[in-house]
């Protein structure tokens, strides 16, 4: 058992040294960006299937943008049963944008592509008609609301850096009890799995970008083959990034403005379904990978406190070391509550949302045993 806890305190050391220091949570886009002599057009693609609750705000954050290029808003409906459509249509008009969105009804999703990525196809394939100039493509969500200035600084980054592809992490929503638990955690454990100052450095295999917020080159949209060489991938954001990262450099990083998602998880069931949907695809459907995922997960997350309890009682060395062990957890923990503002106090739960997050992802292994795959809005694939 010593050798197990020390095990895991050596693997702790190694994040706290090296995987390029993830836990730092400091790669972000600065608020002091350089205006570019050109601000190139832009047009931003947004699917949506059954958004109603949010797309309303999402659209009023992308056309008040202060941009001072062309920039306009492609909606494509995907097949939504609800008023997503008269949403976005209402949104546009009352803030007196109506010229600058397009709303475009979806057609029924073919076999073999994911929703998302047939949503942006229909958007791309409208850009010589609606958007013949756009030098850049803004992929975001339905639920994503923009800083005033995040076009801004988007496209400052790509051009001043010649950077084929920006996208940011924006932050979740951090109100409820659940998000306050989960939400840090799950930041902290995307950017363990893919460490952003890897993803942004040439000549690493690590690729990586957020699905809400990806500013993409035009051209290298076409010359990628985007969407149709990824219309299959289930974790559709990342497989973009690895297609641009062959031919071009990219960058990720974190929110640091009020650029944030506006869906709530107010219910464990929420946020559950989300990781749970795409948790065994990130495994590739592996067995293998998913009991050394587990038996990984425990032995980092589980094994320091149940030392620190137990070796109260039996051993204190091993009680120590488990101690010290949970201890460095916590502390490459704290930059990521401070982002979201959170009491230090929450650090030592990081071992309760690791637990929860190993729970997650075997149930998505059986979600996909059991046929019912990836499931989204009415859509299992």
């Amino acid at each position: 058992m010593f050798l197990v806890v020390l095990t895991s305190l050596l693997v702790w050391f190694v994040f706290l040294v090296a995987r390029g220091q993830f836990w730092r949570a400091n790669i972000c886009l600065p608020d002091d960006y350089v205006q570019t002599k050109s601000a190139p057009s832009i047009v931003a693609i947004i699917p949506a299937r059954n958004e109603e609750k949010y797309i309303g705000k999402a659209l009023e954050s992308l056309v008040n943008q202060r941009y001072s290029g062309k920039f306009s808003i492609i909606v494509v409906d995907d097949q939504s049963s609800d008023g997503t459509v008269q949403v976005a249509n209402a949104a546009a008009e009352l803030n007196g944008h109506s010229e600058k969105v397009v709303v475009v009804n979806g057609k029924p999703l073919p076999p073999k592509w994911t929703g998302k990525m047939w949503a942006i196809k229909q958007g791309i394939d409208e850009l010589s008609k609606y958007a013949p100039d756009a030098v850049y493509v803004l992929l975001t969500d339905a639920d994503i609301a923009h800083d005033c200035d995040n076009l801004s600084r988007l496209v400052s980054k790509a051009e001043t850096e010649n950077i084929r592809l920006v996208s940011l992490m924006v932050r979740l929503r951090y109100k409820s009890s659940w998000e306050k638990l989960l939400v840090p955690a799950f930041i902290f454990y995307f950017q363990k799995l893919y460490p952003f100052s890897l993803v942004n450095r040439s000549g690493r295999k690590e690729a990586a970008a957020a699905g809400g917020c990806i500013l993409v080159h035009r051209d290298t949209i076409a010359s990628a083959d985007i969407p149709m060489s990824i219309r299959t991938s289930l974790i559709d954001d990342c497989a973009l990034a690895r297609q641009v990262k062959e031919s071009g450099a990219i960058w990720l990083g974190l929110a640091m403005d009020d650029t944030r998602s506006l869906r709530r998880y107010d219910q464990l069931s929420d946020f559950w379904s989300m990781v749970a949907r795409s948790a065994f695809v990130q495994l590739n459907f592996s067995v293998v990978n998913l009991i050394g995922t587990v038996l990984g997960m425990l032995l980092l997350y589980m094994v320091p406190p149940i030392a620190l309890m137990f070796g109260w009682l039996f051993d204190w060395k091993l009680s120590c070391l488990g101690g010290v062990t949970w201890c460095l957890m916590c502390i490459l923990y704290f930059p990521t509550l401070r982002y979201y503002n959170a009491s230090i106090f929450w650090a030592p739960s990081i071992v309760l949302s690791g637990l929860m997050f190993t729970a997650m992802t075997v149930d998505s292994a059986f979600r996909y045993w059991l046929g019912q795959g990836n499931s989204w809005k009415g859509r299992s694939y």
